[in-house]
């Protein structure tokens, strides 16, 4: 959204909050490499809005911590207040649906906090996913059939992998207004994460 090192002005950012927000600024990158602030972006995509209070019923922080986090949210554009809400709280919603950064870049600054935050963001959902086999004979039936994980090898040039990652996300975008929008998810669904992740496993010197 932006190459300074200041926080976003909230008035440059766009007012749909189905767009996913480009990260380019280290500082940005940095301020949401917490583990507090993924867990409340999280929590507000599938239960929110939420005030401090009842985000932090969730995930398992007080009020006040969530509360200054939210803040610190606020300030760098993730979140927003969503009016009123019960007592003196006010309720916080997203400012975006997802968001998106890459750790290949010429400023090696930025390099180092995207790779942070990748790594943050991918052990948060490996976390989630071991816990799902723990109890995963606990949900009916359908579900652990659904579920079910698979792996594939593909021989593709570098253009290629990317068409294909392109059409997967393509599928996955059919659900997301169902994210935004609680009154469209069917009768029986459940929030399902999913993974995906593509990388060579032989250098081009053909090393593995």
């Amino acid at each position: 959204m932006t190459s300074s090192s200041d926080p976003v002005d909230l008035e440059d950012l766009p007012p749909s909050a189905s767009e996913v927000r480009e990260l380019r600024d280290p500082r940005t990158l940095r301020a949401i490499t917490h583990p507090v602030r993924l867990a409340l972006l999280e929590v507000l995509a599938l239960d929110g809005p939420l005030t401090a209070t009842q985000a932090g019923e969730l995930i398992g922080e007080s009020p006040t911590t969530c509360s200054f986090h939210f803040r610190q949210l606020a300030k760098y554009g993730f979140v927003e207040e969503a009016g009123p809400g019960p007592g003196r709280q006010r309720p916080w919603r997203l400012r975006h649906l997802g968001m998106s950064f890459s750790d290949v870049s010429e400023d090696p600054e930025l390099s180092v906090a995207a790779r942070s935050l990748e790594r943050m963001v991918f052990d948060r959902a490996l976390d989630r996913l071991h816990h799902f086999h723990d109890v995963k004979s606990s949900f009916p039936v359908e579900w652990q059939v659904a579920s079910e994980s698979g792996e594939n090898v593909l021989f593709v040039t570098p253009d290629e992998l990317s068409g294909v990652l392109h059409d997967v996300v393509a599928v996955l975008d059919r659900f997301r207004d169902r994210i935004e929008n609680p009154e469209t998810r069917p009768e029986g669904s459940l929030p399902v994460e999913v993974l995906v992740f593509a990388y060579p496993i032989r250098t081009p010197g053909g090393r593995p």
